[in-house]
């Protein structure tokens, strides 16, 4: 099994990385801004649901196969810049409610799906997975996929208690900018659109 220097050293390098702002922290927190605390935790949990689907790829050795595809990565990356840019569409053009009224909720399912749609579309996900988590894994200390389960669900945590911040802090100062409907649908609309910009970009080594 995975040793404990391998593995402290593993969780520290993956807190580095996901203190820092990032698309999925972008993306949560223009959920609560839009739409409140509930929906930016339900996006916070709706990211990491999609980390378990690139966990379950990366053991799969579906990640490399995608990596080494031109074919598949063009198709992954492609349907994930689409649905960025929809979103984006959606949030440009959502009518106006009656005397500033924040726009109709959605319900917290549709928020949850869609944040795993986020991030399982996200070929930049998968990358990190087949760049990060081979480094550590010791082929003398027990099957692969199972150390890469272990480092994936390790990754998950420290990133839900990330994205749990984000989703709270955006979703208290989207509840005091409740007025500002039309211009938090707009930062939404940005976001989403930078990340489908983003996504579009995500080269292929």
């Amino acid at each position: 099994m995975v040793s404990l220097p391998t593995y402290l050293l593993f969780a520290v390098t993956a807190l580095a990385l996901v203190v820092i702002p990032g698309p999925n922290h972008l993306y949560i927190a223009a959920r609560g801004l839009a739409q409140g605390r509930s929906a930016g935790l339900a996006s916070a949990f709706g990211v990491e649901a999609g980390t378990l689907v690139h966990i379950a790829a990366a053991a799969l050795g579906l990640s490399y196969v995608i990596s080494q595809s031109a074919t598949l990565f063009a198709l992954v990356k492609w349907a994930g810049v689409a649905y960025l840019v929809y979103l984006a569409y959606r949030a440009f053009t959502a009518p106006d409610g009656e005397a500033a009224q924040a726009p109709p909720p959605q319900p917290l399912r549709a928020v949850f799906l869609e944040g795993v749609l986020v991030n399982v579309l996200n070929p930049k996900v998968t990358l990190f997975f087949l760049a990060l988590l081979p480094q550590f894994v010791d082929p003398s200390a027990g099957p692969p996929a199972l150390q890469v389960v272990v480092f994936g669900l390790t990754l998950l945590v420290l990133g839900l208690i990330s994205d749990v911040v984000y989703a709270v802090a955006a979703g208290a100062l989207g509840g005091r900018l409740a007025r500002g409907a039309r211009a938090l649908r707009y930062v939404s609309g940005v976001v989403y659109l930078g990340l489908g910009v983003a996504a579009a970009f995500a080269g292929r080594k």
